[in-house]
């Protein structure tokens, strides 16, 4: 590519960066001490030793560069409204100006009508000032500084008017503070968004776990999150980055809250650790995508989709020097594990160092390669209580019109426990409760779930029902009733409508629901596929051996040993 990228810092963010750049043939110089993450990956002599807060450095990069962009927002905005006449700047100066005053950066997004928490500034850092703000906010609070504040740095919980003094003393006499109010948030939620010359877009909605307010774990997508508010949180996401100017990659952080409601905690003008899982689980990768909205390469919404789930945790030094590389050592040894160590040296207590990332074809599959990685970083933390390991999301819901059909689907059951195929078992009568009947059947697409088998007698209208709110494949078992042979239940499942479509197995016959149920599971998961091919083998291997017997004993000695028996 003709043009070259300049950045302002070298560390992790610069090193994925560069590597996303060299895979373009884009060059890209970097501004930071000698050794720095990034440059160790990118030799040249375009690069710049120094600091990226010092002038005469900045400008020295934006001689040498075509686009100058950050890879962290706590910069020189005037330097860079300077040279903004000489170089192309990306993100905006004014952009990286407002969201580095984290007051600012809500009140900017107030103004354009983004939905945030509601802060308030602080005229000097006080208790008369706390008092001011608590009382119009309420209490508890988040006391927060405006500027250079990261990974939970720069914020304190005040939960009462017994922390204004301990508050005030941890941020240090910072002069520059303002009060946010509280979010009762149920999940962290976070949303990649790319803002080129002429669109807006966004990756998916992931889920946020913090420990010690440090990012630790990235679930891709978000858990446990309907279709409708996955779409709310990348919508939300897009309005926020879109009321900036400039282009490139913004991290976007927000609280869902409950009853579905959505707040923007904060956002980065540049690529974030949210964002890491994109460079294996994405076409494109965040990084990738930043290159492109600031060199104004071409860029398409389906670039940013989700091949498969995906989850990050981050590499935190530990203890001793080298604990990231003995972790490094244990991950892998897992698959479908991808190990991105950040060339920082010797390991610091609680800096980053690198991360790890999982893809599979399920999240229930992804969280189970993830599970004894997380162990291994939480084998030496103290436990108040014992936790218990986190259940594997479900894959098949199995629904019932009443329990008493539930003794009917036992067998297939057994079979989606012998597949290790998580499931869930609800009762949703198509009569009884239809309004409950049609609000799951119409959310589960947005679950983890991949197939529904349902069960029903008499009139059976549930597994048609079911079918008619939701995309995913439907697997109806008729059930015979107290009266009839269960000829109406199952001719009432097979003869739907053209357009909802219902697989249909025979009369009480679960075993066949949950064998088709694992081979559309297949489809996709070879794990899944492998458990059925190997039982398809048993079933074989079983009949043989039943045939070899009767040839060996004649049909009376073995209908006598063995067929009396049944």
């Amino acid at each position: 590519m003709e043009k070259t990228v300049g950045v302002l810092g070298g560390g992790q963010l610069g090193r994925m960066l560069v590597e996303a750049a060299n895979l373009l043939d884009i060059r890209v110089n970097f501004l930071d001490a000698a050794g720095s993450s990034a440059k160790q990956v990118s030799n040249h002599d375009g690069h710049v030793e120094g600091s990226f807060k010092d002038a005469e450095s900045i400008r020295k990069l934006a001689a040498k560069s075509d686009v100058v962009t950050v890879e962290i927002e706590h910069v020189d905005t005037k330097i860079l409204e300077e040279i903004a006449d000489k170089v192309d700047v990306q993100p905006s100066w004014k952009t990286i100006r407002t969201i580095q005053d984290k007051y600012l950066q809500k009140e900017h997004l107030q103004k354009h009508g983004v939905a945030t928490a509601q802060s308030l500034p602080l005229a000097e850092p006080t208790i008369a000032e706390l008092e001011k703000a608590s009382a119009s906010l309420g209490l508890p609070l988040m006391l927060k500084s405006r500027r250079e504040a990261y990974d939970g740095r720069g914020n304190f919980p005040v939960k009462s008017k017994d922390d204004f003094k301990a508050a005030l003393e941890a941020l240090g006499g910072n002069k520059d503070l303002y009060a946010e109010k509280w979010a009762n948030f149920k999940i962290e939620l976070a949303v990649m968004v790319v803002k080129t010359k002429d669109q807006v877009l966004s990756f998916p909605t992931v889920e946020t776990i913090h420990e010690n307010s440090i990012c630790k774990l990235t679930y891709a997508p978000a858990r446990g999150v309907s279709s409708a508010v996955n779409k709310k949180a990348q919508a939300l996401a897009r309005d926020a980055v879109g009321c900036f100017w400039g282009k490139g990659v913004f991290g976007v952080e927000m609280f869902l809250l409950e009853g579905d409601q959505l707040l923007i905690n904060e956002i980065a003008p540049r690529p974030h650790n949210s964002g890491h899982y994109t460079i294996e689980a994405c076409p494109v990768s965040q990084y990738e995508a930043h290159l492109r909205a600031i060199l104004d390469l071409p860029l398409h919404a389906e670039d940013l989709q989700l091949r498969e789930p995906s989850i990050m945790l981050n590499i935190l030094g530990g203890d001793s020097p080298d604990s990231h590389l003995q972790f490094a050592r244990e991950a892998i040894k897992q698959r479908r594990t991808k190990i991105h160590l950040y060339g920082k040296g010797a390991a610091r207590k609680g800096r980053k160092m690198g991360h790890i990332t999982v893809c599979a074809p399920t999240m229930s599959e992804a969280e189970s390669i993830m599970q004894p990685m997380i162990d291994y970083v939480d084998k030496d933390k103290p436990k108040s209580t014992p936790s218990k390991a986190p259940q594997p999301q479900p894959l098949v819901a199995v629904v019932m019109g009443s329990d008493s059909d539930l003794p009917v689907l036992q067998p297939g059951l057994a079979i989606l426990r012998k597949f290790n195929i998580p499931y869930t078992t609800r009762i949703t009568s198509a009569h009884r409760t239809p309004s409950w009947m049609a609000e799951y059947a119409s959310n589960a697409s947005s679950t983890s779930i991949k197939c529904i088998i349902a069960a029903a007698g008499g009139a059976a209208h549930l597994p048609g029902m079911t079918a008619a709110y939701t995309p995913l494949p439907v697997i109806g078992v008729p059930v015979k009733p107290t009266i009839g042979d269960g000829t109406d239940s199952l001719l009432s499942i097979c003869n739907m409508p053209k357009g909802v479509p219902v697989a249909t197995v025979s009369v009480n016959n679960s075993i066949n629901a949950a064998l088709l149920a694992a081979r559309i599971l297949g489809a996709s998961d070879m794990g899944v596929r492998q458990r059925v091919e190997q039982y398809m083998a048993d079933s074989e291997a079983e009949v043989r051996e039943k045939d070899r017997k009767l040839d060996d004993m004649g049909a009376d000695s073995y209908a006598a040993k063995f067929l009396a028996k049944k």
